[in-house]
């Protein structure tokens, strides 16, 4: 019913703001993903449902969660506003995990291809966890908190992400490891992102936050409520992703919005500045059947696990394209010369009007007023200027391969 409803929202929208529905169709074709994969139960709400409807934000499903996609500013000025200033974010439909034990660190490992064992207390990295045959089954943020291992799940993954990892726990701890998984269910997540997200949150804790770098985490008092509060964030620009308990959410995200450098922010934005940055979104541009490999992910298999066949789930796969350059296809960045954006599932076609690629994310870039997107294409048509066509509206269009980021990325290195 709410995917219906979204639809019908969408069509309505067309007739009278026509950049802001095609802004809203790949983000609707998302959505009908997150219904499929709810199947058929109730849509899940976070803490904060009543302040985004409070707030007028246009709900839709994703995940399996009832979430906002804009506010009555729209998508636009929330983009922009973020670059400028700080926009705060609603993730609370995300899974924190913590994995226990004296193992913890071997566990994991066998599971994803980070390096744990000289992650430094207090510091997270991104990883991937990957399958039989490669394939990644989720990114993820793990981090070293000390006593544990917390990591947080994409929205909707909870579903396939903790049976693979139970599965593979049985059989880890039958053979004598010691090592348990919990889930925060009950925790909030709030994201308060852009270049003035710092000069914000230091209002509200006596933490030098200037002391904490990018990937960085621990445990704070933020508005007198103890936080876990990782520098991070999924939009290229410096910011914070603050873990919080249920109860004291609300109280929070009020007492941020109350800051005149911070608006909120949704799911529409939230996708636009992501790829701007050149980031991965699972389900578009990264499934089941892709391997970091041709996820153009080089930088998330730890060196040392590269050396280390059979000590992860997927390896064999995942080292030998990596030893073998033998992926056929790559991830790759490309802008729109001119025209309208090129969208999920258009194909790419050589000058021989040969398939040779397909789109799995594209959008307008408000930042650099122009469509950009990320596709596959064989590692021989990955050079930056490479010159392919897509067919968009019946019509043949040029677009050029690139690097990434789109924009540049303005995390905090330290002083």
């Amino acid at each position: 019913l709410r995917a219906r409803r979204s639809e019908k929202f969408i069509k309505k929208f067309a007739g009278r703001h026509r950049y802001m529905a095609r802004r809203l169709r790949p983000l609707f074709r998302q959505f009908q993903r997150g219904c499929a994969s709810a199947g058929s139960g109730a849509l899940r709400k976070t803490p904060l449902h009543s302040a985004h409807i409070a707030l007028g934000a246009k709900m839709a499903a994703f995940g399996g969660w009832d979430m906002p996609i804009q506010y009555p500013e729209g998508i636009m000025k929330s983009h922009l506003h973020t670059r400028e200033s700080a926009g705060l974010f609603d993730v609370s439909h995300m899974l924190g995990v913590v994995i226990r034990g004296a193992d913890r660190v071997k566990f994991m490992e066998s599971l994803c291809t980070a390096d744990l064992a000289a992650l430094p207390d207090g510091m997270g990295g991104l990883s991937v966890i990957t399958n039989s045959d490669g394939g990644i089954i989720d990114d993820c943020i793990v981090t070293n908190a000390g006593d544990h291992l917390y990591m947080v799940i994409n929205a909707g993954h909870e579903d396939k992400d903790i049976p693979h990892m139970q599965e593979h726990l049985s059989a880890f701890v039958s053979k004598g490891g010691d090592a348990s998984i919990e889930t925060l269910p009950d925790n909030g997540i709030l994201a308060l992102q852009g270049p003035k997200a710092a000069e914000v949150l230091q209002t509200m804790t006596r933490i030098d936050l200037s002391q904490i770098g990018f990937m960085a985490a621990r445990t704070i008092d933020v508005n007198g409520i103890e936080c876990f509060v990782a520098r991070s964030g999924y939009t290229g620009e410096d910011g914070f992703e603050i873990a919080v308990p249920a109860h004291s959410v609300v109280s929070l995200w009020e007492s941020l919005l109350d800051k005149p450098e911070v608006k909120p922010v949704g799911l529409g934005a939230r996708d636009s500045l992501r790829l701007e940055a050149g980031l991965c979104l699972y389900g578009n541009d990264l499934d089941d059947t892709t391997s970091p490999v041709e996820g153009s992910l080089l930088w998330v298999i730890a060196k040392r696990r590269r050396a280390e066949p059979g000590s992860f789930v997927g390896s064999e796969r995942i080292l030998r394209e990596l030893t073998q350059k033998s992926a056929t296809r790559k991830r790759a960045g490309f802008v729109v010369a001119t025209g309208a954006p090129v969208r999920e599932g258009t194909a790419l076609l050589d000058a021989s009007g040969e398939k040779v690629g397909i789109v799995t994310s594209g959008s307008f870039s408000p930042c650099l007023k122009k469509g950009i997107g990320m596709c596959y294409v064989p590692p021989s048509l990955m050079k930056a200027g490479t010159v392919l066509e897509a067919e968009v509206r019946g019509k043949k269009q040029k677009v050029v391969i690139t690097k990434m980021p789109f924009v540049p990325q303005n995390y905090y290195r330290g002083t």
